[in-house]
């Protein structure tokens, strides 16, 4: 059986890909710094899918934790077919408002540990081949704070690497979503429905996950799950950055 290895894996989009893969038979490595409630995700999927599941307690932004995933997609006895960098969270604040140290941890889970992730899996996967999902977002299009210069990261590597690593039969996708329905916003303190979003712009978690699987599976590099998002995207960047910034602090995607 092909095994995938989801970082953040606990809740959200994590447990979204962790569960829809599980549907497709895949066996499962599951990364998030919460003990608890990644065994909970993992109990209820062998349960219910068959699948064989490895727990993997480790916080990202620690540095011999993220070692210690690293080591085990390195493991070629027991190799990872699909690595999914999905561990990430917000900050409250503008930049300046937020404590220093937190804005670092940020920087370090979404771009360092997602960096040192990617070049382990490639390590394993060049020539007998895999695939990379990073899961960024739509802010990354546009000019926002850390958040979104984290996320252009993101999609910046993937289209690169996606060509780079193309004759080692290794794909990398940026999946770019909008506004899901997930605990993201919650676990930043905003509650659900005052987040000054509307409707129409919020997606479910299983079509973005499918999307995203599909356009995996198909090499792209860049995956935006949903047509209305597209169209933002396309705008946006033909609007000067104070235009899109402006609206971006409306929300958070």
């Amino acid at each position: 059986m092909p095994t995938a290895l989801i970082t953040g894996a606990s809740a959200g989009l994590g447990a979204e890909f962790a569960r829809e893969l599980a549907r497709r038979q895949a066996d499962l490595i599951l990364v998030a710094r919460t003990a608890g409630a990644l065994e909970d995700v993992a109990a209820e999927l062998r349960s219910e899918f068959g699948v064989a599941v490895e727990v993997l307690v480790a916080d990202l932004s620690v540095t011999d934790d993220v070692q210690r995933v690293a080591e085990r997609l390195g493991d070629a006895s027991d190799p990872v077919h699909l690595l999914i960098n999905n561990a990430g969270f917000g900050l409250p604040l503008q930049f300046a408002d937020n404590d220093i140290d937190d804005e670092v941890r940020h920087l370090r889970v979404h771009v360092e540990a997602s960096m040192r992730l990617m070049h382990a899996a490639l390590g394993s996967m060049r020539g007998r081949g895999g695939r990379i999902i990073n899961v960024a977002s739509v802010a990354g299009f546009i000019s926002r704070s850390t958040y979104s210069a984290c996320k252009s990261w993101l999609i910046g590597f993937s289209r690169w690497a996606n060509v780079e690593y193309a004759s080692d039969r290794v794909s990398v996708t940026a999946v770019c979503p909008g506004f899901t329905h997930t605990t993201f916003h919650e676990r930043m303190g905003l509650a659900p429905g005052h987040e000054g979003i509307p409707g129409l712009l919020w997606l479910d978690a299983r079509d973005v996950v499918r999307a995203g699987l599909r356009d995996a599976a198909q090499g792209k590099a860049v995956s935006i799950p949903s047509l209305r998002y597209k169209a933002i995207v396309a705008l946006a960047s033909l609007l000067p950055s104070s235009v899109t910034s402006g609206v971006a602090r409306r929300g958070r995607v």
